[in-house]
């Protein structure tokens, strides 16, 4: 078969090769050449393809003030379970308390769930998912913990169950904004 034979036996059923000069398009609208048509953007290593949507706006601000009031709430854990630890006397005990449980050993309760705490409201500036959870849990154990030693500190376990219940609000909040 000749190359003259090959081309005319092409074009017949086909029309004129793409990308020719002069070409129309093959379909029945026709186009102004000064339009272009709607190409979306390839999708590119850079795009977040199925991960979870970044947080904006408040959302983020819920979650920073968390963290902080998580580390400043642990960190206040952390020093009265040491003052606990280091001098008890200075605690007032009140008499016939339903629980029965040392100066000390509320000390050393609190040192290790400040500690916690404090390490939880650290990962959670990374806004991992478990960080979240784990700060989530932790601020209602430590909400619990300073609600059974409110006889020994009112005002003081009073505040830090305020800050706790916050940080729990503001840890489950949700993450993303709905279409309006």
């Amino acid at each position: 078969m000749s190359h003259a034979q090959g081309q005319s036996a092409r074009d017949a059923g086909t029309g004129p090769p793409a990308g020719t000069a002069g070409t129309q398009p093959t379909d029945d609208t026709q186009q102004d050449p000064g339009t272009r048509q709607y190409v979306p953007r390839p999708r590119s290593f850079d795009d977040s393809g199925g991960a979870e949507p970044r947080p904006e706006g408040a959302v983020l601000g819920f979650t920073i003030t968390a963290s902080v009031l998580m580390m400043v709430s642990g960190l206040w854990n952390f020093l009265e379970g040491l003052a606990a630890i280091i001098r008890g006397s200075f605690f007032v005990v009140l008499p016939n308390y339903v629980y029965n449980v040392s100066v000390t050993g509320w000390g050393w309760i609190h040192l290790i769930v400040g500690a916690a705490v404090f390490v939880a409201g650290a990962f959670l500036f990374l806004d991992k998912v478990w960080a979240r959870v784990v700060g989530v849990a932790l601020a209602c154990i430590s909400a619990v913990f300073n609600f059974l030693y409110i006889p020994y500190q009112p005002v003081w376990s009073v505040i830090v169950i305020a800050l706790d219940i916050f940080i729990v609000w503001a840890l489950l909040a949700p993450r993303t904004r709905y279409a309006r």
